[in-house]
């Protein structure tokens, strides 16, 4: 069994309440918009980090973290980019990649809506964007998610609310 932190949005803000809910994950994963490499720093402190680059991220994130990342875990396949669209109208050029090779999660970030759905259209693929952590953008309130993936299978999964966005 592995426990992960996933966060997205964070636009150079780490709320200290960060290390309190992931302190006890095996791994933390960020679906891009760092800010700075300094809080990927931070963040790799608490736990491993599995990441990619967004838009709003320079070039000392993009050496360390790619546009895109497929990873096989505990049994299961995950897709993650910063820019994924929605299901039915995921972005290019991802779009394709989801549809010739469907994992069996696709994560992204980029909306700030935290959204966790079935894509029927996929293959069930399970869709996550866990909203944005970050204090930036027209959220009304910071969340990031937590879960466990255990034999192929994700149990246990919690949306935690950080505070409202201002």
């Amino acid at each position: 069994m592995v426990k992960i932190g996933l966060i997205s949005d964070t636009h150079h803000y780490l709320d200290p309440k960060i290390r309190e809910y992931f302190g006890s994950c095996d791994e933390i994963w960020h679906a891009g918009d760092f800010g700075t490499l300094e809080l990927a720093d931070e963040l790799v402190k608490i736990a491993p980090v599995r990441g990619v680059y967004g838009n709003i991220d320079g070039t000392d994130i993009r050496q360390v973290y790619p546009l895109t990342l497929r990873f096989e875990l505990e049994g299961m396949h995950f897709l993650m980019t910063h820019i994924g669209g929605n299901p039915g109208r995921y972005a290019l050029p991802i779009r394709r990649e989801v549809e010739l090779n469907t994992p069996d999660v696709f994560i992204c970030g980029h909306s700030h809506i935290l959204k966790i759905v079935r894509d029927k259209q996929l293959n069930n693929m399970l869709y996550m964007n866990p909203g944005a952590a970050g204090k930036q953008g027209f959220q009304l309130h910071r969340t990031i998610v937590r879960f466990e993936i255990h034999a192929g299978k994700l149990q246990n999964m919690e949306v935690i609310t950080l505070g409202e966005r201002s």
